[in-house]
């Protein structure tokens, strides 16, 4: 697969202004380079997703944009550097993770976990968010004082980002939300992104499940050994042929 070679000025001069810009990003473990030149855009108000296989620096790539990775490269959100931000004010700017292991705290219930996630915003009056949070995930409203540990794989998603809502975020990183769980799950928890795109949050997801991801997103950029192979508008991606054959050609691919 070859690099789109205009598409990356494309994403950002449609009709959206940029959230989240990545410019030349890379990072290493040790002496591995996990991410070689990394360059993505989001737009507000979009879905981008992030797709590869195991092991292409997805997740890394997530790490590395909440700074908890060190990097090289410029990170820009709203047109301001990252480098340097705190994770936690980087929270309190409106970027929120959910990460692939979804670290709850299993011994605490349900509300206690949401609760914790409006910890930036101690001085603000969050009980509206924890009424919307709800709202939008009737199941967690029935299971509020349940242990988060005793939840299922699809509700334990759900509480995962019902909790990073609680901050706020105009930007929310997804981080393999579909792991483990069954397909009908999947299929919910991917409506539920959607949903947050109407609600005015803005996705960066990073998925293996490339089908379903590609689905539901405006723009897409493929991740291959720590660098980005291919990019553009995630409807043509689910039609190159290239990507269907790597990516798309098996169930749930």
């Amino acid at each position: 697969m070859t690099v789109a070679p205009d598409q990356s000025q494309s994403l950002a001069q449609r009709d959206a202004p940029l959230l989240l810009e990545v410019r030349d990003l890379s990072t290493r473990y040790g002496h591995v380079e996990a991410l070689r030149g990394v360059s993505l855009q989001v737009p507000a108000g979009r879905i981008v997703s992030v797709i590869g296989a195991n092991g292409a620096g997805k997740t890394t790539l997530m790490n590395a944009i909440m700074g908890v990775l060190p990097s090289s490269g410029e990170l820009l959100y709203r047109g301001e550097p990252l480098r340097g931000v705190p994770l936690e004010t980087r929270v309190a700017r409106g970027i929120s993770l959910v990460p692939e292991r979804r670290d709850l705290f299993a011994s605490m219930t349900v509300q206690d976990n949401l609760q914790l996630g409006a910890y930036s915003r101690r001085r603000m009056n969050w009980r509206a968010d924890l009424e919307n949070v709800y709202a939008r995930f009737p199941r967690l409203l029935e299971r509020r004082r349940q242990l988060a540990g005793t939840l299922s794989g699809g509700e334990q998603q759900m509480l995962a980002i019902g909790r990073a809502l609680m901050a706020r975020p105009r930007l929310l990183l997804l981080d393999e939300p579909s792991l483990g769980l069954a397909p009908l799950i999947v299929r919910d928890i991917l409506r539920i992104v959607q949903g947050l795109r109407a609600d005015g949050v803005t996705v960066l997801l990073v998925e293996q499940n490339a089908r379903a991801s590609l689905a539901i997103s405006d723009e897409a950029y493929v991740l291959e050994t720590g660098e980005v192979k291919l990019r553009g508008p995630a409807h043509e991606l689910a039609r190159n042929e290239a990507l269907s054959a790597s990516y798309l050609g098996g169930e749930g691919a």
